[in-house]
This record gives C-alpha cells, sequence and structure tokens, in this order.
C-alpha cells in the first residue's frame, strides 16, 4: 500500500490518552483529515449500526420519547438563542497546539442557530433545486475511516495517511455514497450530510436564507447558558449512565463498542438537547463555522467576535463519533480544529446559523 505523508491540518464549511505529546498534539487522530489539497489531493465517514446494538436498549432514545426522527422532507427547525456574557475558551486546554486557550469574556447579541445538524435529506433538497455539486463530488475522493469500509471497496483503497493510517482516501465516496461505490443514503436521510466542505456549507446556508455561524456564537450556544462546563449538559460525560452524545466507546481505533447506540453518524435527533434546546452539539459529526483558524487570542474582552479576517484554514468545533478520551478528547465545547475550506470528510458536517429567523419559517418548519 503506498503511503502519503500529509501536513495534517483541520478547516470549517459554509452553507444552507487524554493528553498527546507535543509533538504529536496536531495529529492525534482526529485530525486525519487535516490535509491540504495542494498537498494531497483529498478531502475526510459514517455508517449506522444503530439499534442492533445490544447496549442500545440502556441509551436515552431507548428509554425517552424522543422527537420522531425528521421525516425525509423535514426542514430544519431554528432555535432563539439569547444574548447575554460568556467565558469562552478555557484556563486548561488539553491540546495546547488547537489555541483552546485563554479563557476570555465574551458578550453575544441574539442570534438563530439550526436545532440539528443540517441531514441528508435537507441537503438532497438543496442540491435537487440548485443542482449543487460538492468539492468531494468534483474532486472525486473523500476520507473515510476504514473500519466502515465493505472489503470491495477496501481493496481499490492503494493510499493511506502516515500518521492516520485508519483514514482512506476513497473513490466515489460523497455525500450520497459515505462509504464509496457500494454505499449511499437510502436508509440515513435523518442523519447528518458528510462529506461536505467548507465552501459546500456555506453555499446550502445561503440558498437556506441563513449563514455558518461563528465560532463564538456556536461555543456559546453549545455552553447552553451553563457557566464553566466541559460539556453542554455539565463535567459528567455519564450523568446517572446515560450516554448524551454519540462518540467513540472502546479501544481506538479497532474496536468502536456502540454502547451509545451507535457506530459511525447518529440521527440528528438522536439524544437529548442542551438547555437551548439544541441536539448533537459535542460528537456525532463536526460541525464547521466561519471563522478563520488562529491559535492566538487576547484575555481581552470582547463583544461578537468573527475571528481573523483572513487565513488559510477554517475552525471546526464538537468533535465526532470517532472521538476519544485517549486519543482526541475534542469533544468539549472549548475545544477546536481546523482544515481547509474545500476539505471533506466522513465524520465532517455543519449547521446553519442566522442573525434573524428567515421568513418561510416563521410559522414553523416546511414539511
Amino acid at each position: 500500500m503506498k503511503t502519503y505523508y500529509l501536513y495534517l491540518i483541520i478547516f470549517p464549511v459554509l452553507l444552507d490518552s487524554f493528553h498527546c505529546n507535543a509533538e504529536e498534539e496536531q495529529s492525534c487522530g482526529c485530525n486525519a483529515n487535516r490535509n491540504k489539497r495542494e498537498d494531497f489531493d483529498a478531502a475526510l465517514t459514517g455508517n449506522k449500526h444503530e439499534k442492533e446494538v445490544p447496549s442500545f436498549k440502556y441509551t436515552e432514545p431507548a428509554n425517552n420519547d424522543y422527537e420522531e426522527s425528521c421525516s425525509e422532507n423535514r426542514t430544519n427547525e431554528m432555535v432563539e438563542i439569547p444574548g447575554g456574557q460568556f467565558d469562552m475558551g478555557t484556563d486548561k486546554p488539553v491540546f495546547l497546539a488547537d489555541g483552546e486557550g485563554p479563557k476570555r469574556s465574551v458578550t453575544m447579541k441574539g442570534f438563530f442557530l439550526d436545532k440539528y445538524e443540517v441531514s441528508n435529506a435537507e441537503f438532497e433538497k438543496f442540491v435537487e433545486s440548485t443542482k449543487y455539486v460538492t468539492e468531494a463530488e468534483k474532486f472525486g475522493d473523500s476520507f473515510v475511516f476504514e473500519n466502515l469500509l465493505s472489503d470491495s471497496v477496501r481493496e481499490t483503497v492503494t493510499q493511506a495517511v502516515a500518521r492516520a493510517p485508519w483514514w482512506l482516501p476513497v473513490k466515489g465516496a460523497d455525500w450520497r455514497h459515505p462509504e464509496g461505490f457500494d454505499s449511499s443514503i437510502d436508509d440515513r436521510m435523518d442523519h447528518p450530510v458528510i462529506h461536505v466542505s467548507w465552501n459546500d456549507a456555506k453555499a446550502f446556508c445561503a440558498w437556506a436564507g441563513k449563514r455558518l455561524p461563528t465560532e463564538a456564537e456556536w461555543e456559546y450556544a453549545c455552553r447552553g447558558g451553563k457557566k464553566n462546563r466541559l460539556f453542554p449538559w455539565g463535567n459528567n460525560l455519564l450523568p446517572k449512565g446515560e450516554h448524551r452524545a454519540n462518540i467513540w466507546q472502546g479501544t481506538f481505533p479497532d474496536n468502536d463498542e456502540g454502547q451509545d447506540g451507535y457506530i459511525g453518524t447518529a440521527p440528528v435527533t438522536e439524544f437529548p438537547p442542551n438547555d437551548y434546546g439544541l441536539h448533537n452539539m459535542i460528537g456525532n459529526v463536526w460541525e464547521w463555522t466561519s471563522d478563520y483558524w488562529t491559535i492566538s487570542h487576547s484575555r481581552q474582552h470582547q463583544e461578537n467576535p468573527t475571528g481573523p479576517q483572513n487565513g488559510t484554514d477554517m475552525v471546526k468545533k464538537g468533535g465526532s463519533y470517532l472521538c476519544h478520551k485517549s486519543y482526541c478528547y475534542r469533544y468539549r465545547c472549548a475545544a477546536r480544529s481546523q482544515n481547509t475550506p474545500d476539505s471533506s470528510a466522513g465524520n465532517l458536517g455543519f449547521r446553519c446559523a442566522a442573525d434573524t429567523l428567515p421568513d418561510y419559517l416563521k410559522y414553523g418548519p416546511l414539511l
């Protein structure tokens, strides 16, 4: 198998061991998708093994009356996020190279944010309406987590990422074919769309009369009004033994035990919402923001920060179903990562924001 050595980095999208060694901080597995197109002409899959997992009966979705899975024609709802003040970042960073700190006071004006990650059903409506072609489709490949590939697809792969060999560039992998030519989204219309670049996300959000959230908006919304907490609900990952997010359980990268009910992506409506009513703000898929990437932050108080005016990479937040504390403890509200704006992968999606609620949503989501 031919091996490629990549400069690992991460980036956001636009559209309707607990600690790493210093030299390893930027490649702790979850950042295997941090490749620039100019270095490697590709960009970052998800498969579903849901209620078949025996442990599913112990998860929140199995024991509570959550909303029905979104219909295949559902339009995303938006939640009004009230303005306020919060502490962005942390003074206890896990990955110094990610620029998680320092903690700084930020004042936010109110805004609207999608209640759910953008689903395959929503993205399909966008593509049917505009004939849009994603960058993964144009480039002809995208990154897929090796364990989710069929044997027939795996046999066609001749390259790998040297520092993250579980990420494989798969020809024909795109939002309609998450694991390559023999996969489809027919039974995953209510799952988050993946293999979408920052540019793809920006285009979708514009079509929907929205925009990508800033990093500050995203983190403020993730915290749900709580202060000094790691996760959207508090500091305990499993309150009362309950799974609140779709992340990795088991030994990475060999065995995901699926104790949360899923291996790969989960429906966008799964797991309890935070106090603002937002689902899957951590785990499931990474989410693009509108900010350019920087690791330099001032402690000075800011109002509605939008990040640097320019750059090469974009910020993504939230972690994904591949994150585990032993190698990619980035499913925290303060955690962050980056990718170039043309990158895509099987664990990278998005949700949209808006300054005001689009007119077509003022009477409820469209079906």
